[in-house]
């Protein structure tokens, strides 16, 4: 049987030393227990940046004041076929609360497993993002 996309808006949440904010998945959804960034299902007739920060004042409590759209993925879990379109931002109000029961965790390197396992390749290409932005800690003398 295939199953039809089902497109999900996912934040990356980055503060100015690199560090991102993981979730983990509730008691009694799919993967529970497992590692991810935050986000949710996009509604019908609600573009992808909408409900980014709708997802974010339902389950964080904050308000994403800016946003830049970084990359699209496609996965197939046993459950659902997502597609998952990230966005990475800098800039919100408030600080993350947990509304949904769910666990919440600044990471630097990460080291919560387990991981969702479409969220293992992105971390790659996140540090590649993240530490290429951060300003230099030291200067060699000259």
């Amino acid at each position: 049987m295939i199953k039809i996309p089902v497109n999900v808006a996912v934040g990356i949440l980055l503060k100015p030393n690199g560090d991102v904010l993981l979730g983990q998945r509730p008691a009694g959804k799919p993967y529970e227990g497992y590692w991810e960034f935050p986000g949710g299902k996009v509604e019908p007739d609600e573009s992808i940046l909408d409900a980014l920060k709708r997802e974010f004042v339902e389950e964080l409590g904050i308000h994403i004041l800016s946003a830049e759209a970084w990359c699209g993925v496609e996965y197939v879990y046993p459950h659902a076929h997502v597609r998952l379109h990230f966005y990475i931002s800098r800039h919100w109000q408030g600080e993350p609360q947990s509304l949904e029961g769910q666990a919440f965790a600044w990471q630097g390197a990460v080291g919560v497993t387990p991981l969702l396992p479409a969220t293992i390749p992105l971390l790659e290409w996140l540090d590649l993002e993240r530490y290429a932005t951060l300003p230099a800690m030291y200067t060699a003398p000259v």
